[in-house]
């Protein structure tokens, strides 16, 4: 092989490892996006997410004649196809990242802009794996040099120019996107409770609650200490707060609960090796919180002047402010003190 065919060996390489770092950044920012509140790291990890992305738009020509010049290519191979399926998957997802964001939350054809961008990156992860054991990019110690260095600097300003490119659309054509939240989410319904969508995690679904049998229980460490009805829960139904349930579908609303503080429903005493709070829905569905969030959590009844309906989590649901909608757990079954800490448990529900 000539000089020129090593230089445009290392090239082609380094190109590689650059796509599978960016690509691992974005699908990683991408998930602890969905984790984050309203503090600073959320809006540092949305930026992140966002740059990440449009850099892997930049070095689509390079790998372009990377991929034009490799065998697998020109021989058609089942590689090829693999490599052509993982390509357009991550398109897809880019492409409809940058709708969201510059259209707001909205259907097409019955999926949400975010929708397709989450789906097409879960759908990708299995075909950059397979990609990546057939083509092993790792990093060398010679790729630590000054120009490798000012590559990089100069992809980061490229993805952190064309991040600012696309605010500047958004707020220069009013479009949506310039009123999205540090999280990315858009306003949907905030003190219009009928307009909030009715959203689930995955594969939860509304369920069939019967009210007249309907119980929430409450146990502390492997005991049962209550068990309400719907009559007596709204009987304590006292406690107000106003919080922003930001949902990971992309849209948030800002409004104002009624219901019981949790703290009020548990003991004045508890067991001195308690460590989280265990709520779970009567579809199975369950989160774990640090027991410190007790008493900001509310078991809210009532959104606005109006009981919840069936679809926002009737008869009761949890109200977890500062947290993403996933934590806010619907259709209550029971509440549990336990003795695990609260991360004892997948980071995101697998229900």
């Amino acid at each position: 092989m000539g000089r020129e065919g090593r230089v445009r060996r290392r090239a082609g390489r380094r190109t590689n490892v650059a796509l599978l770092v960016l690509l691992v950044l974005a699908f990683a920012t991408g998930w602890a996006a969905f984790g984050t509140g309203t503090a600073t790291p959320g809006w540092i990890v949305t930026v992140l997410h966002g740059a990440a992305s449009l850099a892997l738009v930049l070095l689509v020509p390079w790998k372009s004649l990377i991929v034009r010049r490799s065998r697998a290519f020109r021989s058609a191979s089942w590689h090829a196809a693999a490599g052509l399926v993982l390509g357009v998957l991550v398109a897809v997802s880019l492409l409809a990242g940058v709708v969201h964001v510059l259209g707001g939350f909205r259907s097409y054809a019955g999926l949400t802009p975010m929708q397709v961008h989450v789906g097409a990156a879960m759908l990708a992860v299995p075909f950059a794996v397979l990609h990546v054991l057939r083509h092993p990019q790792l990093p060398r110690r010679t790729d630590l040099s000054r120009r490798t260095l000012l590559r990089a600097l100069w992809l980061g300003g490229g993805a952190a120019a064309a991040y600012v490119a696309v605010e500047g659309v958004a707020r220069g054509l009013s479009l949506p996107g310039q009123d999205r939240r540090v999280t990315g989410s858009f306003e949907v319904g905030s003190d219009r409770p009928e307009a909030m969508p009715v959203t689930q995690w995955a594969l939860d679904a509304v369920p069939r609650v019967d009210v007249a049998t309907w119980r929430l229980r409450v146990g502390v460490a492997g005991r049962q200490v209550a068990e309400l009805d719907q009559d007596a829960l709204l009987a304590m139904a006292t406690d107000e707060m106003r919080a922003v349930l930001d949902c990971t579908g992309g849209w948030y609303a800002d409004q104002r609960w009624r219901g019981v503080r949790l703290d009020r429903l548990l003991p004045a005493s508890l067991p001195p090796d308690a460590r989280s709070v265990v709520v779970v829905s009567v579809t199975g569905y369950a989160r774990r919180l640090p027991l410190r969030d007790v008493p900001f959590l509310l078991v809210a009844t009532h959104v606005g002047d109006r009981p919840l309906s069936v679809g926002h989590g009737a008869p009761a649901r949890l109200v977890a402010p500062g947290r993403r909608g996933f934590w806010w757990v619907k259709w209550l079954d029971r509440v549990v003190v336990d003795t695990r800490p609260w991360w004892w448990q997948p980071p995101f529900p697998l229900q």
